[in-house]
């Protein structure tokens, strides 16, 4: 490839971690950076990566984007994903502006962004698509024409679920893409989703560069994603690769893309879903696993996306292109993925990301995380020679992520990383639906954050005749009690905690390496008076003392329904003195895209609404309260 500066300048029309990632490749090229940024984002970790900085009201308002770009001197506009990526009017507001695109032409974005423009493009070019219409057998999915991700999809099967569940599609749809337009398919109950790197340039050139499973989905979201796929046969590897060439090739497209498709594993066959008109969150893996002819680093797709949009051939041939090991990509959501995966918000105290790995983020210590944006924090990439080596890379790197102060899914990932079922590459589409995945125990972490407390408590002593430590004159040394969220009991000079053998191998800067009962743990430990907090494989567990958090939880009765995580309220469908059945639909909360119902604990009235349509409501928030019906 060239070495010569693409543009002079570019703007990234994002923020969080994809616009560092595209920073980084552009400090690479020579090229200044520019980045757009909200007044919650003032500080924020990409604003200060960049050569220079721009203030805009929001992220969606590609106006001000544009007369950023126009204002600094940009000579090109880079999206991300998410936000105005994949917009058609930005990109032509970009290109009128006299400025460069990076990405696929605006009538492109149109055609492929759009579900049902794309499955006509998808039969035009003889690509296999998925049955569809209300006609087909259940279970059907519905789901937004427009955009992507998972927003505006509902699983529906049986007819008596299928108004509801339009409905729903259509208000997240459009919320989400402002368009409530929906499509209705057969749904694929055991599948794989799988999916295409694309790149085409001005010049006719049109590659892959390979496929990637993401398979590990939970309510349509990217939980895991991997290159290549573990499970295609040859002539299934074929089918998707040619098709997503023909496909990207009949509607003339240039830049990356990706094209998706569902593999039905009860029939082996291959279907068309959809195409994204942009780099995709889970490029990494990709860019770890394929290396060009030439060069034994890995692949640089963002670096390929300017070049074609400078207007250079892509400078490289389908023989160029080659899979070399395997990556594992994992995606650290601000989460509670063993409470319901709800959204969580607040300030982080320790962040700490794991060295031997490739870890793309924008969260740092002490770094505020709001419901404002995507909850995606970072994603933890692994690569090694086979699959299995990727894994255990990964589970390692797991263990050696901590995010205190915030939780996060990183436990549960690596849960599901370490799993029999993801080793054995036998997670589909559904399996998430179909089964639970046990939160970690807390009862190794208790000893290690005990272990520490105890630690701290002696170390701070020196004031007084006493010590912390259990000396004394006579006999052997008292053992330390420790408050956590239960009682523990300490022999330091013995290494013991509740029974426990426990030998420090080493503990600073918050984090502790310790062997107990013969097996050595990493653990990142937070201990403040009346705090107690550690994460441990990837979990963070809150081990403070009871009357820590006594004062701060309302004292809600039975019959109270509270806000499971902050956000808005966007529906309240009952009133003081309304009877109510269990179960039945009071409100709905929306926080980062995501709703949730709010529903009747029991049957009975309706004694309390604590809030209406539109108000921002923190996390326990008494919302409404019902009252049982008398016996």
């Amino acid at each position: 490839m060239s070495e010569a500066v693409l543009f002079e300048s570019v703007l990234v029309a994002n923020r969080g971690e994809i616009a560092r990632r595209v920073f980084r490749t552009c400090r690479e090229l020579g090229i200044r950076t520019v980045a757009i940024y909200t007044a919650l984002d003032a500080d924020a970790p990409h604003v200060r990566d960049a050569d220079e900085a721009v203030e805009v009201a929001s992220y969606l308002d590609a106006d001000a984007v544009v007369a950023a770009a126009a204002a600094v001197g940009a000579e090109a506009v880079h999206p991300g994903y998410g936000f105005l990526s994949e917009r058609a009017e930005f990109a032509r507001a970009v290109a009128k502006a006299g400025l460069a695109w990076v990405g696929p032409t605006p009538e492109v974005i149109e055609q492929m962004g759009r579900k049902d423009a794309a499955r006509e493009i998808a039969v035009a070019a003889g690509v296999p698509v998925v049955p569809r219409g209300e006609d087909s057998p259940y279970p059907l999915l519905v789901k937004a024409a427009a955009g992507g991700g998972g927003k505006g999809m509902r699983i529906v099967r049986a007819p008596d679920e299928l108004d509801e569940a339009r409905a729903a599609a259509a208000r997240e749809a459009l919320s989400s893409f402002g368009d409530e337009t929906l499509l209705i398919e057969k749904y694929v109950e055991r599948g794989r989703h799988i999916e295409v790197q694309v790149f085409g340039d001005t010049h006719g050139n049109v590659i892959h560069l390979f496929e990637r499973d993401c398979s590990v989905q939970r309510r349509h979201q990217k939980v895991i994603e991997e290159a290549p796929a573990p499970t295609l046969t040859d002539e299934q590897r074929d089918l998707v690769l040619t098709s997503a060439v023909a496909l990207a090739r009949e509607c003339g497209y240039t830049g990356a893309g990706t094209v998706e498709f569902l593999l039905d594993e009860a029939t082996g066959e291959a279907y068309f879903l959809e195409m994204n008109t942009r780099l995709q969150v889970e490029h990494p893996v990709t860019e770890e696993a394929v290396r060009i002819a030439g060069s034994s680093d890995a692949a640089d797709l963002v670096a390929l996306q300017l070049r074609v949009a400078a207007g250079d051939p892509l400078g490289i041939a389908q023989d160029d292109v080659r899979i070399e090991g395997h990556a594992i990509e994992v995606r650290v959501y601000a989460e509670d993925a063993f409470g319901g995966f709800l959204p969580q918000a607040g300030a982080t105290s320790i962040v700490r990301w794991p060295t031997a790995a490739r870890v793309e983020h924008a969260l740092e210590s002490e770094q505020v995380v709001s419901t404002a944006y995507d909850p995606m924090l970072a994603k933890i990439i692994v690569r090694g020679p086979d699959r299995e080596a990727a894994r255990r890379g990964l589970v390692k790197a797991l263990d050696e992520t901590a995010v205190l102060g915030l939780t996060t899914n990183t436990g549960f990932l690596r849960v599901l990383a370490d799993s029999d079922a993801f080793g054995d590459a036998g997670i589909d589409t559904a399996w998430l639906d179909r089964n639970e995945v046990a939160a970690p125990d807390a009862d190794v972490p208790r000893v290690l954050v005990a272990w520490v407390s105890a630690m701290l408590a002696a170390a701070a002593d020196t004031t007084t005749a006493f010590r912390a430590d259990g000396w004394r004159v006579a006999g052997p040394p008292a053992p330390t009690i420790v408050d956590l969220d239960r009682t523990m009991t300490v022999d330091r000079p013995n290494g013991v905690v509740d029974g426990r053998r426990v030998q420090q191998i080493s503990a600073a800067d918050h984090v502790l390496v310790a062997v107990v009962d013969g097996v050595r743990h990493w653990a990142a430990v937070n201990v403040q008076p009346g705090l107690a907090e550690i994460v441990h494989q990837g979990h963070r567990f809150d081990l403070s003392p009871p009357d820590r958090v006594a004062g701060a939880a309302a004292h809600h009765s039975d019959g109270a329904v509270e806000a499971k995580m902050p956000g808005t309220v966007i529906d309240v469908r009952v009133q003081v003195g309304d009877r109510v059945e269990e179960g039945q639909v009071l409100g709905v909360l929306e926080a980062m895209k995501m709703e949730v119902a709010l529903k009747a604990p029991f049957a009975g009235t309706v004694a309390v609404v604590g809030a209406g349509a539109g108000s921002q409501v923190p996390l326990g928030a008494e919302l409404f309260v019902v009252s049982p019906d008398a016996d």
